[in-house]
């Protein structure tokens, strides 16, 4: 993929990255779980539906993405959906990575919990909820991480004040 500088959209990435592993790995597995995906700056990105985010993460395991490096939230805010989750994934035998985003309106900021594929992303999943508030359905123990647990609100959302609540 070394001659691909940049595919914006799902059809692009698609057109132009047929042979690739992950590409052709969520092809195989659900077409329908892509909604979106970008190659930009030698990374992949693939816009997951949020309700298939377990299965996609079981199918890129399955697909040589053998190691979950971390994963993030960003606050949109007043964008909507508002959130978005980034599930970075590494492959030592490709030596690649991808990454994994689902985006979540503010209303209902959930979604499944992929501890049952990778135990690393149990702290990870733990911090998001702790910061921004995104609940993980079915995590094994999910509470404050980093904050106190009697603290109100979740000080990395952007309309969360800057001097906290008083």
């Amino acid at each position: 993929m070394g001659d691909v500088k940049t595919l914006i959209g799902k059809g692009a990435v698609l057109e132009g990255m047929a042979g690739h592993s992950a590409v052709k790995a969520i092809l195989d597995w659900n077409p329908a779980a892509l909604a979106d995906a970008k190659f930009d700056l030698g990374e992949l990105t693939l816009t997951i539906v949020a309700e298939q985010i377990v299965p996609a993460a079981s199918a890129m395991q399955a697909a040589g993405y053998n190691f979950f490096e971390d994963m993030t939230a960003v606050d949109w805010f007043p964008a909507s959906p508002r959130f978005q989750l980034s599930y970075h994934l590494l492959s030592f035998a490709m030596k690649e990575r991808i990454r994994l985003r689902v985006l979540l309106d503010e209303a209902n900021p959930a979604v499944d919990s992929i501890t049952s594929v990778w135990t690393g992303a149990n702290y990870y999943e733990r911090e998001v909820f702790d910061l921004f508030g995104i609940r993980f359905e079915g995590h094994p123990n999910l509470r404050r991480i980093m904050m106190p647990e009697d603290w109100q609100g979740h000080p990395l959302r952007k309309d969360y004040p800057v001097e906290g609540y008083r």
